[in-house]
């Protein structure tokens, strides 16, 4: 297959990405804004590609998954821009059978349940198993035109990994899951097993999100989307070192590293201690009091309720400057959502979140 390569350059301009810049929690003049799943089903570019291919065919394929990563930028003036892959990507080396039934999300032909299980796991190359991904970073930092890490010009690119517990819950449930009830049984049964399989991934996504960033993305996401469903007690002891050797090892390359999850409002210490130089919150907690619970010495990242993209204008607008508000010009914030854009979001009201932190003036 033939694809076109992305045509569209960003034009360079001389100044400091604020958003590199916030990671670092250095004063900027304007708050960056950018949005976990920007790139997707509600934007009407992507829903035109996804009409000739599968989620996994624009992965597989570095043109497009540029492609796509590229539209939102354009369409919404964002201050990063995030490769477009899915989560789960790593998990196809591993032998575990992964698809993507219409309508119904990921499905593992073989799921996780048993030490055999764990060590019938294949290993994993990410610079061949998963060139594709490389390509495309390689592919969009050209594209963007950017600069070095340290002195980024243009739109950054972030990159970014679940995280071992989110992962290795899809592996153990066979797919998406409410309850985690598998997944915990696991843990509490036989956690021999669980602890084997949470090393063997920790291992891989590390070495997944080095990859990464040795092939050009200029910071990276770690995302514990469903972590909030544990205690503070056993995400200390089932999730913390797992977590935090992935976190660790991007550390170590020397770009800001995000650490992400929702309903985590008392985790946030814990996670804070796993790593980042960013921590997620989402819209449960408001994000002074989430900030008061992390402290000064980290930056945040957060934290509109998705939802609210789907009411009028003047909703909007007092959302936004709320938070901005509650942040009160601190170094160290990103402007994001709490979880991902959803589907049927308005493009408009996307565009409006941007320009309102734009142009918002600490009063």
């Amino acid at each position: 297959m033939t694809l076109a390569q992305p045509t569209t350059q960003l034009p360079i301009t001389n100044y400091q990405s604020p958003f590199l810049s916030a990671c670092k929690r250095e004063p900027v003049d304007v708050t960056p804004v950018w949005f976990m799943r920007q790139a997707g089903r509600y934007m009407p570019e992507y829903r035109a590609i996804r009409e000739k291919y599968s989620l996994l065919e624009i992965c597989y394929h570095p043109e497009l998954a540029a492609e796509v990563t590229l539209q939102p930028v354009r369409a919404l003036g964002v201050d990063a821009a995030i490769l477009f892959a899915d989560i789960l990507l790593p998990a196809i080396p591993l032998g575990v059978g992964l698809e993507f039934a219409k309508g119904e999300g990921p499905v593992l032909q073989n799921p996780v349940r048993t030490m055999d299980d764990v060590k019938n796991l294949r290993p994993v190359n990410p610079d061949s198993d998963l060139g594709y991904v490389m390509d495309a970073i390689r592919l969009l930092r050209g594209t963007l035109r950017h600069g070095s890490a340290q002195a980024s010009n243009g739109v950054p690119l972030i990159g970014f990994c679940g995280a071992p517990f989110t992962v290795a819950s899809y592996l153990i449930e066979g797919g998406s899951s409410r309850e985690f009830l598998k997944t915990k049984t696991m843990m509490y049964s036989a956690p021999e097993v669980w602890h084997a399989l949470m090393e063997r991934l920790s291992v891989v996504l590390s070495d997944y999100l080095v990859a990464q960033i040795r092939a050009g993305v200029q910071a990276v996401q770690v995302f514990d989307s469903w972590v909030g469903a544990l205690s503070p007690s056993d995400y200390e002891a089932f999730v913390l070192p797992y977590s935090q050797k992935v976190l660790t090892a991007a550390k170590n390359e020397g770009v800001p590293v995000i650490h992400f999850g929702t309903n985590t409002t008392t985790l946030l210490p814990l996670m804070k201690r796993a790593g980042g130089d960013v921590i997620g919150l989402d819209w449960r907690i408001p994000l002074d009091d989430g900030w008061k619970l992390l402290g000064d010495d980290v930056a945040v990242q957060g934290n509109l309720d998705p939802a609210v993209l789907f009411a009028p204008r003047d909703e909007i607008k007092k959302r936004v400057h709320d938070i901005l508000r509650r942040a009160a010009g601190k170094p160290g914030h990103i402007f994001n959502l709490g979880h991902g854009i959803l589907q049927n979001t308005p493009v408009d009201n996307v565009k409006i979140v941007v320009d309102l932190v734009h142009e918002y003036m600490e009063r």
